[in-house]
């Protein structure tokens, strides 16, 4: 495990996204700041947040029972069973995760992610996606990059504003993996809550939470070179395999996975 500081100060003076993310999914591991901020939410936000979760763990299982045996999460948030790791190492027990996330608590909390099978290993790298390059050496020393990877930014985009270059960033992760690794990425969306754009926007910039939520053709932009696996560019309850199909509900997230071909 590395992170640049094991004291780093965590701030609760304002609502960070891995917290908030946290307390949508029921979780205790938030302050207040960040409850005050997720209760000002609509009530659709709750059950977006868990079908996204529900996805990621869809998506995690599909890619382990197809052979994928390396994982790079980034965006990974505060530990909410069961982990990436759990999900796939129960199929795949030699399989390989390496997390990361920006927010000191994650830290506070990875003990719960390095808990590997013995067959596996897991680590955690306290890191921005900002900073592809840094999370891409730390990855390296415990992945191999002449094999496949699964690189899975699971509600973290659309934290990341335009003038900050999300799809340049995404691109920089992408060319760094070998030909048949994956994309697993979600965003979040208002297209199918038009109603609710403008107030879930100004609830995170009264938080001083930068949020850019993206139309479907905005999304599609990250997968641009990439082979889009069956269904395509969906909404969260619309992506599945061979699991039985989840409730068609609407969904506050786009959601897909890509082969690199």
């Amino acid at each position: 495990m590395t992170a640049d500081d094991t004291n780093v100060h965590i701030d609760t003076s304002k609502p960070h996204p891995a917290r908030v993310y946290d307390w949508l999914l029921g979780g205790k591991d938030n302050y207040l700041v960040d409850q005050e901020l997720g209760e000002k939410l609509p009530p659709e936000a709750r059950a977006n947040a868990a079908r996204n979760r529900a996805f990621m763990n869809r998506a995690a299982a599909w890619l382990a029972d197809n052979g994928v045996r390396q994982f790079l999460d980034i965006g990974t948030g505060i530990p909410t069973e069961p982990n990436l790791h759990q999900i796939v190492q129960a199929i795949a027990p030699s399989s390989r995760v390496v997390y990361a996330d920006n927010d000191p608590i994650v830290l506070r909390h990875a003990e719960a992610l390095l808990v590997s099978s013995a067959e596996g290993a897991t680590d955690y790298v306290q890191a921005d996606v900002r900073s592809p390059e840094t999370i891409l050496d730390h990855a390296r020393e415990l992945l191999d990059f002449t094999r496949p990877i699964a690189l899975s930014l699971i509600a973290l985009m659309h934290f990341i504003t335009d003038d900050e270059d999300p799809y340049g960033l995404t691109r920089t992760l992408v060319e760094a993996l070998p030909s048949g690794s994956y994309l697993v990425l979600s965003h979040g969306t208002t297209d199918e809550h038009p109603d609710l754009a403008d107030s879930v926007t100004d609830t995170y910039k009264k938080g001083q939470v930068p949020l850019r939520m993206r139309r479907r053709a905005e999304v599609a932009r990250f997968f641009e070179g990439l082979e889009l696996v069956e269904p395509g560019l969906v909404t969260a309850t619309h992506w599945y395999k061979e699991s039985p199909a989840p409730k068609a509900e609407l969904s506050g997230f786009y959601v897909a996975v890509a082969r690199i071909p």
